[in-house]
């Protein structure tokens, strides 16, 4: 499981580096379009925004630890191990607790998205915002799993494996 986790992280990476390329490509390509005068491309700003919705929630739900999200944690940081430990138990808690009383509504909203389609490519907008319902999962799974943990005594700064470490404030890159 040690090594599978990591392999899987950085897989999950790959995805989004090519999903990051895709965009970078379809932009590119707009503004040729754009600057050339020769076509109109309209559908390369739908694609970019649906691969940018991926990316985010991808990311989101794959790439990015616990640390990585925005949060303001002067207090947090300022208190002993034992109140930080509280803290991250009620967030990891409340996390779970959000996601999963959105649920139904959320997988009621995908599920009548599914006939809807988008205004260009004509993809099914069901399909478009399914990467949602997947950083949902994603999200109940990974901090349910963080509020076991803390439960059972683990520290609320531990890093998982295969992640980057911080050393003295410096983000230290695993090989």
């Amino acid at each position: 499981m040690n090594t599978l986790l990591p392999w899987l992280r950085a897989r999950a990476e790959n995805v989004a580096v090519i999903l990051m390329a895709a965009i970078f490509a379809t932009f590119l390509l707009q503004i040729f379009a754009r600057w050339s005068g020769l076509f109109a491309m309209d559908w390369t700003q739908e694609l970019c925004s649906t691969l940018w919705l991926w990316i985010v929630f991808w990311a989101g739900a794959f790439c990015l630890d616990d640390r990585d999200h925005i949060k303001f944690d002067t207090l947090y940081l300022a208190t002993p191990l034992r109140v930080r430990r509280v803290f991250a138990l009620i967030a990891a808690v409340s996390v779970v607790v959000a996601f999963v009383v959105s649920a139904p509504d959320t997988w009621s909203y995908l599920s009548f998205y599914t006939i809807q389609r988008s205004s260009t490519l004509q993809l099914p907008l069901g399909y478009v915002y399914s990467v949602f319902g997947l950083f949902l999962v994603t999200m109940v799974l990974r901090y349910g799993l963080r509020a076991i943990a803390l439960i059972r005594g683990a520290s609320p700064d531990a890093v998982p494996p295969g992640h980057d470490r911080l050393v003295e404030g410096e983000e230290v890159h695993l090989q």
